[in-house]
This record gives C-alpha cells, structure tokens and sequence, in this order.
C-alpha cells in the first residue's frame, strides 16, 4: 500500500511545471516542505507541518489517475487539500477556496489529463467516504501549452504564500 493511503490527511499539489501557472501546485507542495524542515517565512504557524498524520505530495497532472482512485472504504484518509490553479474570471493570482458543491463548475476539472473526471472523483470521496475536500485555487494568467515555460507569471508566484496560509489555515482547524 502506497504509504499516502496511510495518512488522514492529504495535501496535494495539482499541475504541471512545464506550462507556466499550471504548476502552481507543485510550488506551493515545495514551500510547504521547506516550512516543514524549518525554512521561515510564513505569517501563520507553521507547526502543524511536522504532524506525520499529514502528507504532501506533488501529484501532478495525475492526481486522480495514480492517487485518489485508490481510495477505498477502507480508508483512514479524511481530509484532501488539492492546491491548484482555476479558471474562474478572478484577476490574475486571486485566490480562492471551493468546496465540493463547486467542483462541478470547474471546467478543468470536468476531465484530467488522463481524461478521468476530477471533480466527481473529489464529491464521490467527500460524499462516499465523508472525506472533507477543498481545493485551494489560484486564478491563472499564463498556461502556454502545448509551449513550455516553467516560470510561473508574476501574479501566480506572489500568491505562493497566500496559498500556504490557506493550507496552513485549514491544518490547524484539525484535531489530531
């Protein structure tokens, strides 16, 4: 069993770091590692990274492929953090948080990159197994693919932080 599915929580980060902002995810997955083993920086406290219930994992583009397919009855998992990059009409590096009643609405989620549907995969854990899902969103500017660029835009990178203050924020209503 893939040591993740001995977690009772779940960070993953979305995306992929070779089109711009659609590796926001996997920043923000980085910083949250680095807050961890000690690195500073964060405005809120950071201690709730060092509980081993808690996992962080760069998923990817294949999150619901080579992950969360497979979660079962079985599972002691009850929360999942997805840090992800959305489409939503905000400005540029607005962040946001959605809840599985939004999932449907988002339309990179309707189908993945192994043309598997996300977003039902997230409301069916939430709704079959009670897993409590959020996905912490960043509204893009620059997803150039099929061209590579592995910078995220200005707007994206200054919102790494907020981003980890999402996540953090939702660790620490935790009880453990």
């Amino acid at each position: 069993m893939p040591e993740y599915l001995e977690k009772e929580v779940l960070v993953l980060g979305c995306g992929n770091i070779l089109f711009g902002d659609d590796g926001f995810g996997f920043h923000v997955v980085n910083r949250l590692n680095e807050l961890k083993t000690g690195g500073a920086g964060s405005s809120c406290d950071a201690s709730v990274l060092s509980n081993d219930k808690i996992g962080f994992i760069d998923a990817g583009t294949g999150a619901s492929h080579f992950i969360l397919s497979l979660i079962d009855e079985s599972t002691i998992i009850r929360k999942i953090i997805i840090v992800d990059i959305v489409d939503y009409g905000l400005v540029p590096g607005e962040m946001i948080k959605l809840y599985p009643k939004d999932l449907p609405n988002i339309p990179k989620y309707q189908i993945d990159a192994h043309d598997m549907p996300l977003a039902g995969m997230l409301v069916d854990l939430n709704k079959d197994f009670g897993i409590d899902v959020v996905v912490v969103g960043c509204q893009y500017k620059n997803m150039p693919a099929p061209d590579i660029c592995m910078d995220l835009s200005p707007e994206a990178e200054g919102s790494i932080d907020k981003a980890v203050d999402m996540v953090l924020d939702e660790l620490q209503m935790l009880e453990f």
